[in-house]
């Protein structure tokens, strides 16, 4: 697993592998233990579809390891990423 600074992720849009607009990067949530990043919590896109997401307040929660890549934006697998069981 890769690992990136908070800073790097900070305002980035979050999309989907087929280009569409998820929504934008709010916060990450960190396994205190291990210092992996958990998950992602996104403002979701106007629009989006959040029922298949996991929620906490007006945002979503989308597992970590959905992402596929972090440049510009940060690329999530949207099947790894809707299909979400809390831990």
């Amino acid at each position: 697993m890769k690992y990136y600074a908070k800073r790097l992720l900070d305002n980035k849009k979050v999309m989907s592998t087929d280009a569409k607009e998820i929504g934008m990067l709010q916060d990450i949530q960190i396994n205190a233990k291990t210092g992996t990043i958990m998950d992602l919590v996104v403002r979701p896109a106007e629009g989006l579809d959040t029922t298949k997401y996991q929620k906490e307040e007006e945002n979503i929660l989308i597992p970590f390891s959905s992402v596929s890549a972090v440049k510009d934006y940060v690329i999530v697998d949207k099947d790894k990423a809707k299909v979400y069981t809390a831990r």
